[in-house]
């Protein structure tokens, strides 16, 4: 069983890989009625998924250099401030 990702990196590469493994593994087969739009429509979940956390990063970063606290940063994430820091501290020059 795979462990879900929890930075920012790794939420990225499996995103990746996920839409890789959709690519390779579900090619239509003929006869197959099975409809493809779910598995489009998921790759394109993930992808954004992606996106937005690296959004996130950015602006997390941004506050940070801009002087807001964690707690502040952890507020608008709907966390707490450490929850926020041990999540996105790595991602933040010092």
């Amino acid at each position: 069983m795979m462990s879900m990702p929890r930075t920012s990196e790794e939420i990225i590469a499996h995103a990746e890989e996920l839409a890789q493994r959709i690519q390779q593994e579900d090619r239509p087969v003929p006869g197959d009625r099975r409809d493809l739009r779910c598995l489009t429509d998921l790759r394109e979940a993930v992808r954004s998924r992606a996106d937005a956390e690296q959004r996130i990063i950015e602006t997390v970063t941004a506050a940070r250099e801009g002087g807001y606290s964690w707690a502040s940063i952890g507020s608008q994430l709907g966390t707490s401030g450490e929850a926020a820091r041990q999540r996105y501290g790595h991602c933040v020059p010092h």
